[in-house]
């Protein structure tokens, strides 16, 4: 399992309370495992030092580093840090996200500016920070987490989750392009319904399945799967790997749909 061997990745978004396995540090642990540094990113520093600690329990290279990625000073600061430390990045993970019930008619402003700034705009401030030193290095890869939201209805009204994740999977596919010949492959991931925390603390959306708790909200998302089963994280984790890794090193401006069928049985 060496497909980053040698490789500096940084995985902003790597964070999750606790010992808990979100996405985001679900990839971090597989990339130290396929042999990345990993440089771990979150707004809560000690989350991000977690995820460090667990990769290098594992015997993994790791540091965990605390950066408000919705703020792009502050993602300029780190980028140039780590750059000057570690000399290049060549992997960049975007896993950052939230989720707020509400349809068009019913969010505030604040609201909307809240999930634009963390789904999209802590993309293009990585994306924008980290993509010159790829092109000067020769290339790198760059995955962004999107998901089957950004694609169709997903049962609830959810529209500012649904406007930033379809954004962010089509500025993945305009920045491939743009810097294809510069050697930078840009691809995004579209997870299905994925057993996070992130998940199980959105408010109200239980209700939205008819259920009431949580508990009966995993049962229902695993009946509407053609697998029978949600996805965990550690299937965006090994979608991630891949498309970060040389195996996928004809793979560009592509968005992965990881999510057990639902999107093809959504479509019929």
């Amino acid at each position: 399992m060496n497909d980053l061997e040698g490789k500096i990745a940084m995985v902003v978004g790597a964070g999750t309370a606790g010992d808990e396995i979100g996405n985001g540090r679900a990839t971090a642990l597989l990339m130290a495992r396929h042999g990345a540094t990993v440089v771990c990113v979150d707004r809560d520093a000690d989350s991000a030092r977690r995820t460090a600690e667990m990769i290098v329990a594992e015997g993994g290279t790791a540091e965990g580093l605390g950066a408000d990625a919705t703020d792009e000073a502050a993602v300029a600061a780190l980028v140039a840090d780590v750059v000057q430390r570690y000399g290049r990045i060549d992997v960049l993970d975007n896993n950052v996200g939230i989720g707020k019930l509400g349809g068009v008619t019913e969010l505030a402003d604040e609201e909307w500016n809240r999930v634009i700034a963390v789904n999209l705009k802590t993309a293009i401030n990585a994306m924008k920070h980290v993509i010159p030193h790829m092109v000067a290095a020769g290339g790198g890869a760059i995955v962004n987490i999107s998901s089957v939201a950004g694609l169709r209805w997903g049962g609830a009204a959810y529209a500012s989750y649904y406007a930033t994740k379809a954004a962010l999977t089509h500025l993945s596919r305009t920045t491939a392009i743009e810097f294809a010949r510069a050697g930078v492959r840009v691809n995004a991931i579209s997870p299905g319904y994925i057993k996070t925390p992130m998940v199980a603390s959105i408010a109200g959306l239980s209700a939205t399945y008819g259920a009431a708790d949580v508990a009966q909200m995993w049962e229902e998302r695993d009946r509407q799967v053609p697998l029978g089963h949600m996805g965990e994280p550690w299937d965006v984790a090994e979608a991630a790997v891949f498309l970060a890794s040389d195996r996928a090193k004809f793979i560009t401006g592509t968005d992965l749909v990881v999510d057990g069928g639902l999107t093809v049985k959504s479509a019929g």
